[in-house]
C-alpha cells in the first residue's frame, strides 16, 4: 500500500533546489551535483539554482565558476545566479550557504543542498512540508566542544536560545540523557529547506552575524569557524516552527542523496551504489574532459587513487569517528579535496 503524506506534506509540490558553486573544487562539485540529478531525477520539474559569490571587498581573487563549467552547467539546465557577500567570503566560506539564499525567488519553497553530494534517485516524489523546515541529522557530535572549564550542553544551547527569545525546552529531545549531545538539536547543514528563502535567509544571516560578532558568555571557549552554520541553523530552522526530520525524509542522506563530503571519503565508506553513480556521472567524455582540469579530481578519479582508499576499509566495519579514517587516509597520502 502506497504510504500517505502526514498532514502539512504534499507530494511533488514544485520546489527549486539551491548549491554554491565557485572557483575550484565548489565548480567540479556542482557539476558532478547536476550531473546526477539529470541522470538519477528525471521527475524533477523544479529549478536548479546555483549560486554564484561576485568578486568584491570579502575575496582576495575572482570566486566566479571557470567558463568552461559554467557553460556545462547551464547545458544541464541549471541557472547561475551571482549573489554579493555583505558579511562573509574567504575568511568564512561556509557563509556562502546562508548569504546564497538570497539568489532564490522570494515566496517559492527551496531545498539547499551541499554541493559535495550525489543525487542517488528520484526526488520528485519526496514529502516536503515546507512549512515546517528541517536540515540533515547526517552529523557527529562536533559542537559544542567540551572543555575542561566549559558550563556543559544545556547552558551553551539555551543561552543561544535566550538570545533570540526562543523556547530552548520544546528543542530538546527527551528520550537522550541530560548533557548527552544528541539531546539538543543539532543539525549537518548538508542539506535544509523551507518555505521562503527571503525569511529564512534574512535570519539566518541576521542571527550568524549576532553569535559571530557577540557570542554569548557562555559560548568564550568555543571555535565558532568553521561550526557557525550549524551552530545558527537549529535556531533558525525551530524558530519558524520546525525540528528534526521525520521518517518520510529518509531517503536524504539515504538511497535519494549522498553528501559525500570530500571523494576520499566517499571511496573509504561510501555503499556501491554511491561509487557506481558517481562512476557512471564521471564517464562520458565531455565530463571527464572537465573534472581533470582540478588535480584533486583527476587524481582520485581517473589515476585510480579512489580505489585505492577504498581498498583500506571495510564498509561493514569502518572507525567510529570520521577523523579517524581521514587520519588513515592521510598516513597514506591519499587525503585531497
Amino acid at each position: 500500500m502506497a504510504r500517505k503524506p502526514v498532514s502539512g506534506q504534499t507530494v511533488g509540490q514544485p520546489y527549486n533546489i539551491l548549491i554554491v558553486g565557485q572557483s575550484g573544487r565548489l565548480a567540479y562539485e556542482a557539476l558532478l551535483f547536476a550531473v546526477t540529478l539529470r541522470a538519477q531525477s528525471p521527475g524533477f520539474a523544479g529549478r536548479l539554482i546555483v549560486a554564484e559569490p561576485q568578486p568584491g571587498a570579502l575575496w582576495d581573487r575572482d570566486p566566479r565558476i571557470e567558463a568552461p563549467v559554467a557553460a556545462a552547467l547551464r547545458d544541464l539546465g541549471a541557472e547561475i545566479v551571482p549573489f554579493t557577500n555583505r558579511h562573509f567570503g574567504k575568511s568564512y566560506p561556509y557563509g556562502n550557504k546562508i548569504e546564497g539564499l538570497t539568489a532564490l525567488p522570494p515566496g517559492e519553497p527551496f531545498v539547499f543542498f551541499d554541493s559535495d553530494t550525489l543525487v542517488l534517485g528520484e526526488l520528485s516524489g519526496i514529502p516536503f512540508d515546507f512549512a515546517r523546515p528541517s536540515a540533515s541529522m547526517r552529523r557527529e557530535g562536533t559542537w559544542p566542544e567540551e572543555e575542561l572549564y566549559w558550563p556543559g550542553y544545556t547552558a551553551i544551547w539555551k543561552s543561544l536560545y535566550d538570545r533570540f527569545g526562543l523556547d530552548f525546552a520544546s528543542s530538546l529531545d527527551l528520550s537522550k540523557p541530560d548533557e548527552y549531545w544528541e539531546r539538543y538539536l543539532y543539525f549537518n547543514a548538508g542539506w535544509f529547506f523551507g518555505a521562503d528563502p527571503v525569511a529564512f535567509g534574512k535570519r539566518f544571516t541576521d542571527w550568524a552575524v549576532s553569535v559571530r560578532d557577540a557570542p554569548p558568555p557562555e559560548l568564550v571557549l568555543q571555535p565558532l569557524n568553521p561550526w557557525l552554520d550549524q551552530v545558527v541553523l537549529p535556531l533558525v530552522i525551530h524558530s519558524l516552527g520546525g525540528g528534526r526530520p521525520g521518517p518520510a525524509l529518509a531517503g536524504l542522506d539515504g538511497d535519494l542523496t549522498c553528501h559525500y563530503r570530500t571523494l576520499p571519503l566517499l571511496y573509504a565508506r561510501e555503499s556501491d551504489r554511491v561509487v557506481a553513480v558517481l562512476e557512471a556521472a564521471i564517464a562520458p567524455n565531455k565530463v571527464k574532459k572537465l573534472l581533470k582540469d582540478y588535480d584533486p579530481f583527476k587524481r582520485m578519479l581517473y589515476q585510480g587513487r579512489g580505489n585505492k582508499a577504498r581498498e583500506m576499509f571495510d564498509r561493514a566495519d569502518l572507525p567510529r569517528r570520521e577523523r579517524q579514517i581521514r587520519n588513515r587516509l592521510k598516513t597514506e597520502g591519499l587525503w585531497m579535496r
